[in-house]
C-alpha cells in the first residue's frame, strides 16, 4: 500500500469510529432524544452517496469508511425511532 492509501485508511478509521461512542451511549441509555432525526436522515443520505462515489472510483478507503459509517448511523437512526 502506498502512503496516500494508508493516509486514507487512517482518516477513515478515525472519522468512522468516532460514531461508535454515540451508538453505544444511545444503546445503553435507551435514549436518543438529543440526536436530531433530520440530521440523521441528511447524514445517512450523504454517506450513502459517498459510498456510491467510492464504489464508482474503486477507492477502498472511501468505501470502507462510508460503508461502516452508514451501518453505525443506521443503527443510531433505528435506536432513535425505537426509543421515541
Amino acid at each position: 500500500m502506498d502512503f496516500v492509501t494508508v493516509l486514507g485508511f487512517a482518516a477513515a478509521l478515525l472519522t468512522t469510529f468516532s460514531f461508535l461512542p454515540q451508538m453505544l451511549k444511545t444503546w445503553q441509555s435507551k435514549s436518543a432524544k438529543d440526536v436530531s432525526f433530520v440530521m440523521l436522515i441528511f447524514f445517512n443520505t450523504g454517506i450513502l452517496l459517498w459510498l456510491i462515489y467510492g464504489i464508482i472510483l474503486q477507492q477502498l478507503p472511501v468505501i470502507f469508511a462510508n460503508a461502516t459509517t452508514l451501518v453505525f448511523n443506521m443503527i443510531i437512526l433505528w435506536l432513535k425511532i425505537k426509543y421515541r
